[in-house]
């Protein structure tokens, strides 16, 4: 199964790709970020978040895609960016009749780590433990977005009997 996990933003969306195996062991396909500048136009930059992610479900062919559901944030301007991305994400990802699915930021770290408040770095480290990676994934975004792709792996038993 190959899974690609969404960590939204406005202008940093985190993506990353795994494929799992029957044994229940990961492989890190790719990961990285879609940037989009600060001073472009927010329907711009929502365009070019839907055609980036877009061409990935393409060139990748991931069975589910995975986002990362919006949490309470105290700037509300920034909580407002992240959800328009989220919207666009969510529409690629029907567009491209991906199933997807969405996790809190605590389900990803307890799947993960198995604390529900781990801090950053210690999933992060995790996340290059179960991937069997050299090094931490950089940028942060893509880690996140790893995680999240791992988040679903740990649950899908127990999605699929919902």
């Amino acid at each position: 199964m190959r899974v690609l996990g969404i960590d939204p933003g406005i202008a940093s969306t985190g993506f990353g790709c795994i494929d799992t195996a029957s044994d229940q062991s990961y492989r890190m396909v790719d990961c990285g970020v879609i940037k989009t500048l600060p001073k472009t136009d927010t329907g711009e930059r929502l365009h070019i978040i839907h055609n980036e992610l877009f061409h990935l479900i393409k060139q990748f062919t991931p069975d589910v895609l995975v986002v990362e559901q919006l949490f309470f944030n105290t700037n509300q301007k920034t909580a407002i960016l992240v959800g328009q991305a989220r919207g666009v994400i969510l529409m690629t990802g029907a567009k491209a009749q991906v199933r997807c699915h969405e996790f809190t930021p605590i389900q990803v770290k307890m799947a993960v780590t198995g604390y529900g408040r781990a801090d950053k770095k210690q999933v992060q480290e995790m996340v290059r433990i179960i991937l069997n990676l050299e090094k931490i994934p950089k940028p942060d975004d893509a880690a996140d977005a790893l995680a999240l792709a791992l988040c679903y792996c740990q649950n899908k038993n127990f999605i699929s009997r919902s």
